[in-house]
């Protein structure tokens, strides 16, 4: 029987997903009462109950060099754990909650200091260039960790598309507010909507990504679903989801996190171990699915963007 090597196949071609469920599901079982010990969510996180929404195969993917060949987290536990605030703070919640957003019709506002204002259909972001999978790492302050073969391309492809004038220093996202949609916008423990920054340099690198599917499929909505940035090297709480605005701006704009709680949360939000949290270390993190902690990674490993911030204090720039 042919063959095909790791290389030259698609994450998506590895296992057919009904089959790969299945699998996942004895595994999580055979998991569960070998380690007995382990915590009610850790059990929860590798054995969830439901599927929020089947996404769209997405075809004409190319599998990009920025790729790395870590294994893959299974996609129940990137659909099912998830950091999304607009829906609940309970990381189990969003799944099913978000089941019901409508992600069409959508349209991204692209304005502030730029040769012309846009207002793009999201068909028209999604054609702007060839998707790409991306198998990145993804970190979130908590200290937990997941690797996802996001679909999407370079976020500088949409960012070209306005022209930012000279004095545009940094870019400013806003996601989607709809307390009627999201119930966790009827929280005031967070300002409304959701917004999050990028120096220029950053939002230009090659390995900031914006994105619109995993897994070979188009996005799940409690995963960002139908536009969000991907930005590796950075926590999580960096990758806005949702979008609907981007805009050019000279000075540094408010991100949500960093506004709400300023001691926790910086600006810049680069991974880094030798920086703890107020409430917890950084040097280690625990990959979902997994038991055992590993060693945090400066920049979480993209030693690329490292010159991005030469001759900044990274202790003080958190």
């Amino acid at each position: 029987m042919l063959m095909k090597s790791r290389a030259e196949m698609r994450v998506s071609e590895i296992t057919p997903k009904h089959v790969y469920f299945s699998r996942r599901s004895l595994i999580a079982g055979a998991s569960m009462m070998a380690g007995a010990g382990a915590t009610a969510k850790l059990r929860r996180i590798i054995a969830p109950t439901t599927i929020a929404q089947a996404g769209e195969r997405i075809s004409g993917i190319a599998r990009s060099p920025f790729s790395t060949k870590e294994e893959v987290t299974p996609y129940k536990d990137v659909t099912h754990y998830n950091n999304y605030y607009e829906f609940a703070s309970d990381k189990y919640q969003p799944a099913d909650l978000a089941k019901n957003l409508k992600v069409r019709p959508w349209t991204v506002t692209l304005d502030g200091l730029v040769q012309e204002k846009k207002v793009l259909d999201l068909d028209a972001v999604l054609k702007l260039a060839a998707p790409e999978e991306r198998i990145y790492r993804h970190r979130c302050v908590e200290g937990w960790s997941i690797v996802v073969p996001w679909i999407g391309f370079s976020l500088s492809e949409l960012l070209k598309k306005v022209e930012p004038l000279g004095k545009a220093k940094f870019v400013e996202f806003t996601s989607l507010f709809s307390p009627l949609q999201m119930p966790g916008q009827r929280s005031t423990d967070l300002q409304w909507p959701y917004t999050e920054g990028l120096r220029m340099d950053e939002a230009m690198h090659p390995l900031a990504m914006l994105c619109f599917g995993m897994y070979g499929e188009t996005l799940p909505n409690q995963d960002g679903a139908p536009l969000r940035l991907v930005v590796p090297w950075k926590y999580g709480f960096k990758s806005a989801k949702a979008i609907v605005r981007i805009r050019f701006v000279e000075k540094q704009p408010w991100n949500t996190w960093n506004r709400t709680l300023p001691s926790e949360y910086g600006f810049w939000g680069n991974v880094n171990p030798g920086v703890d949290h107020p409430r917890w270390s950084q040097a280690k993190e625990r990959r979902l699915g997994e038991f055992q902690k590993r060693p945090t990674l400066m920049f979480n490993g993209y030693d690329e963007v490292a010159s991005l911030y030469s001759g900044m204090d990274l202790k003080k720039n958190y």
